[in-house]
């Protein structure tokens, strides 16, 4: 039976090669924007990496923490926090300098009517940790989603594929990115920069919501056909080792799993688990927002949780009567609105 100590003991073990690499990683370690989906068990893990290889290391987790729960998890973790809203001014001038960061803050949801703060969160914002930083190797989480819509069967695509992004919040990502890699240029920033598509932690993720709506009985929708996700756990693990790829010629990583997944065929594994029948709605596209990680299977080696398995957890952790996050993915969103 899942529980909330299980997953949370699952996606905070380091695997060996982490601790490998954290003994070679020198300096601490800063999270900017901890408190979010996946900020926590990543602060978590690396702490818990720091200590399987020995290492004395700062783990420094920035959020406003506003969710008791994750302070709580945190403080039992040896995981140091700053209590900060990071726009205010000041707050970033207040922070320790520190040879590792790990940049997460931003904001997606209720970007339309809202897209203000959306620009200042996530270029504004970047423009500023950039120049503060300067000295630090910063790892910069992004989105897959700033790649163009591309073939279903065409394999995802690469670093290599020109970024077309669609509405705002996907232009303020592409911002994000511009921002470092002008301190990259200019100051010589070591800068890497993390393309995710979607995390899955049983909490929320693509197959969350797949599951919550057949089980409330909404039909899911087809419109975009195929999806890539990656189990947490492999994904955060991803995200601190890549620090040490850091370079002033900025290095990007596509991270995802390796399945292209069809909406249909997952949906209805599912209902299967979960005892009843998917429904759907519209037309497939013969086209979505993949990504290939072929580049980060030769760096780091494949997910250790594959994609049946993730769709086994999800059933079973709804079934337990396990907890959600409240956050959907809108992982069908094909125009760019959120």
């Amino acid at each position: 039976m899942w529980t909330e100590e299980k997953l949370d003991q699952l996606l905070t073990t380091p695997s060996e090669k982490l601790a490998i690499d954290m003994k070679t990683l020198d300096g601490d370690i800063m999270i900017l924007g901890a408190g979010g989906k996946m900020g926590p068990t990543l602060s978590i893990l690396a702490k818990n990496a720091a200590r399987e290889a020995g290492v004395k290391k700062r783990v420094i987790a920035v959020s406003r923490f506003s969710d008791p729960i994750v302070v709580d998890l945190l403080k039992k973790s040896g995981v140091e926090m700053i209590s900060a809203d990071l726009l205010t001014p000041g707050a970033l001038e207040a922070m320790p300098d520190v040879e590792n960061i790990i940049f997460m803050a931003g904001k997606k949801f209720g970007t339309d009517g809202n897209e203000y703060a959306t620009w200042a969160m996530n270029t504004w914002l970047p423009s500023r940790v950039a120049e503060r930083f300067q000295r630090s190797r910063i790892v910069v989480f992004s989105s897959g989603n700033l790649y163009p819509k591309v073939p279903v069967g065409g394999g995802g695509a690469t670093e290599q594929t020109h970024t077309e992004p669609v509405g705002e919040y996907c232009m303020s990502c592409q911002g994000r990115e511009r921002m470092f890699e002008y301190a990259a240029k200019t100051f010589g920033t070591r800068v890497a920069v993390f393309r995710l598509n979607y995390a899955v932690d049983l909490r929320y993720g693509v197959l969350y919501d797949m599951a919550k709506n057949i089980l409330d009985g909404q039909p899911i929708r087809e419109t975009t056909p195929s999806f890539n996700c990656i189990w947490q756990g492999d994904a955060n693990e991803a995200a601190i080792r890549l620090l040490q790829y850091a370079s002033s010629d900025v290095f990007y990583l596509n991270v995802t799993g390796p399945e292209t997944a069809g909406v249909r065929e997952t949906a209805q594994k599912l209902g299967k688990l979960l005892g009843k029948e998917p429904t759907f709605t519209g037309t497939p596209a013969d086209t979505a927002y993949l990504s290939n990680a072929g580049k980060m299977f030769h760096l780091f080696g494949y997910p250790r949780v594959p994609l049946e398995t993730l769709i086994e957890w999800q059933a079973q952790w709804i079934l337990d009567g396990g907890r959600a996050l409240g956050k959907p993915t809108h992982f069908e969103e094909r125009k760019g609105s959120y």
